[in-house]
């Protein structure tokens, strides 16, 4: 079954912004958040901030999100790579 996007607001440096992300990824990643004691903005921030210009805001957070749970389950996830 596949799913689209949906578009999310956001708020980086001030500039509200949207990413399309499905709902799935989007639930990982504000669990994420909640359990890192931070806040959606705060983390899409930091995710916005560490990506390289070729990876769109959408795709590093689906790696972000992707990376966390392989980490979780013990599975080898560069944290850095391609982002």
């Amino acid at each position: 079954m596949t799913e689209r996007p949906r578009k999310r607001s956001l708020t980086l440096k001030g500039h509200r912004t949207s990413v399309s992300l499905e709902d799935d990824f989007w639930r990982a990643f504000t669990e994420i958040a909640k359990e890192d004691g931070r806040g959606i903005n705060e983390l899409a921030a930091e995710i916005d901030a560490a990506r390289s210009l070729e990876v769109g805001l959408a795709t590093a957070m689906r790696l972000f999100v992707l990376r966390r749970l392989r980490s979780r389950s013990g599975e080898n996830a560069p944290m850095d790579r391609d982002q």
